[in-house]
């Protein structure tokens, strides 16, 4: 209705106008027959008051369908009315409609081709990885511990790259059942040996071995990874452990990943989930993408984990993963 008023209300003052400036005309020319002027003027309102009750009752659904919120973008192509205008009104949403279902399916089409080839694109690069991996570990290239090394950080780099593009098709690629903790984290650990080496940072590992919880074993996986990366890279020549503890509480299962590294400033713990933001620390590091922790974010919240994170500059960092339903 308020749509509608605002709409007429400089149609209703231009005929009240209209009808005055004609009694005034009648008035000058000499005619001074005030009551039947009066009464003429009553006419034309009651005329403009039912050509107005008209046009909102013929034009209701089109002003409801303007003036109250969209639920669902289908709504917005029905019950506009029959009225000249609101059916041409619904025939150009109907058109408008048609165009973006056809724009997104084309988008969609689109990011589902660059989805698949990049992961072609990250299967084909890790086979001559692998190749110049098993080289390097068969033969006696004095150069073969730095290559392996370089190894390790581009098959990070292409795992990385992967999991980023499977993250915008994740409900098609998860599969909740229960994860042995411990086992999980030794994998972890495993595929992440040769950087705990090079870097002089030591797991120390306190999870109990009957611990399962209802996850996704390789987005979980993919989850403490960059954490353990983390923990690492900032704990870098410190001769300091990365301690993976569990702890059950009640209906809630825990499992926090500690580091005694160079800890993160007041100022970017806000931000620190933010993709791309790497802080003061990833100015240090120059190979901080900032993505990890965003990354770890995300994956929580699609899998139902809570993730929570408790630094001081200095004394380290602590990230904590909170299951809500395990198994002893």
């Amino acid at each position: 209705m308020k749509l509608f008023l605002r709409e007429h209300l400089p149609l209703v003052f231009l005929h009240i106008i209209q009808l005055f400036i004609i009694l005034l005309i009648y008035w000058l020319d000499g005619y001074r027959n005030l009551l039947t002027g009066l009464y003429s003027i009553f006419l034309g309102l009651v005329l403009l008051s039912g050509y107005l009750m008209y046009r909102y009752a013929t034009h209701k659904s089109l002003y409801v369908k303007l003036s109250s919120p969209m639920e669902t973008l289908d709504e917005s192509i029905h019950g506009g009315g029959t009225a000249p205008l609101s059916e041409a009104v619904d025939v150009l949403l109907q058109a408008q409609y048609g165009h973006y279902q056809q724009q997104l399916k084309q988008a969609e089409k689109s990011r589902n081709d660059h989805l698949a080839f990049m992961n072609q694109w990250v299967h084909q690069m890790k086979t001559p990885l692998s190749v110049i991996r098993l080289m390097m570990e068969e033969g006696n290239d004095p150069r073969a511990a730095s290559i392996l090394e370089e190894t390790d950080r581009l098959e990070k780099g292409f795992e990385t790259v992967l999991y980023a593009a499977r993250l915008e098709t994740f409900e098609r690629d998860f599969k909740v059942e229960p994860v042995n903790l411990r086992a999980l984290i030794e994998n972890v650990i495993h595929e992440n040996k040769r950087l705990f080496i090079v870097s002089k940072v030591y797991p120390d590992l306190k999870v109990d071995p009957g611990l399962s919880v209802e996850s996704d074993a390789k987005w979980l996986g993919f989850m403490i990874g960059q954490l353990v990366t983390n923990a690492i890279k900032y704990s870098a020549e410190s001769h300091q452990k990365v301690f993976f503890t569990s702890a059950v509480t009640g209906s809630e299962a825990y499992l926090e990943v500690r580091d005694y590294g160079i800890g993160i400033p007041l100022s970017d713990r806000k931000r620190i989930f933010q993709p791309f933001y790497t802080g003061d620390n990833g100015r240090q590091y120059r190979e901080s993408t900032g993505m990890g922790l965003y990354f770890a974010q995300e994956i929580a919240n699609r899998l139902g984990h809570g993730i929570e994170l408790e630094s001081e500059v200095g004394e380290g960092t602590l990230v904590r993963i909170t299951f809500n339903s395990y198994l002893t």
